[in-house]
């Protein structure tokens, strides 16, 4: 379901990035296909430097449908940026995608922490966020990454998924009579 990024998938991935659906709430925006030829590739190049991890995210049948990325990641946190083009909405890409992403993350890189920084008026991401169980509203807890991302006005709430978090979250739901036996012992 997710795969290193490719320039070979660009010209798929822009033209559902640029539906009007989606467009808005992309963090790198490109008009033309060349524009998105240059971000992907600077993206790819940035990953290998260590600064963020990006990954396509693929149908059942190995078609680009979105990207999912971990962007600014300091002291071992980062922020989550994903998106799915519009012909794969309310299908559960989403929510596969978040979780093999933070699966593969939390096993096998120093991250901590996710946070995920979502509009307010983003009802259709507030919602998909709201479906995580693992996922907490971080509006207080972390109030300086909080008023960080609403220097001007708030516009965004925040949200985290911490290692431990997720983890525990992973145990609980592939052996919850283990974990159960663990609570009460």
């Amino acid at each position: 379901m997710l795969k290193a990024r490719d320039l070979h998938e660009v010209p798929v991935l822009f033209e559902l990035l640029v539906n009007p659906a989606v467009f808005p709430y992309v963090r790198h925006k490109a008009n033309t296909t060349d524009e998105y030829y240059f971000i992907t590739k600077q993206t790819m190049e940035a990953e290998e430097r260590g600064e963020l991890i990006s990954r396509t995210i693929l149908d059942e049948y190995g078609n680009p449908i979105g990207t999912i990325n971990l962007f600014d990641i300091q002291e071992n946190y980062g922020f989550l940026a994903t998106w799915i083009g519009k012909p794969y909405f309310g299908k559960g890409y989403n929510k596969q995608a978040k979780e093999q992403f933070f699966n593969d993350i939390f096993s096998s890189s120093p991250i901590e922490g996710v946070f995920m920084k979502v509009r307010k008026s983003n009802i259709r991401s507030l919602k998909a966020v709201s479906k995580l169980p693992y996922v907490t509203l971080a509006n207080d807890t972390y109030q300086e990454v909080f008023h960080m991302i609403n220097l001007e006005a708030v516009v965004y709430d925040l949200f985290v998924v911490t290692k431990q978090q997720y983890l525990s979250y992973q145990q609980f739901a592939t052996n919850p009579q283990e974990a159960t036996e663990e609570e009460v012992g």
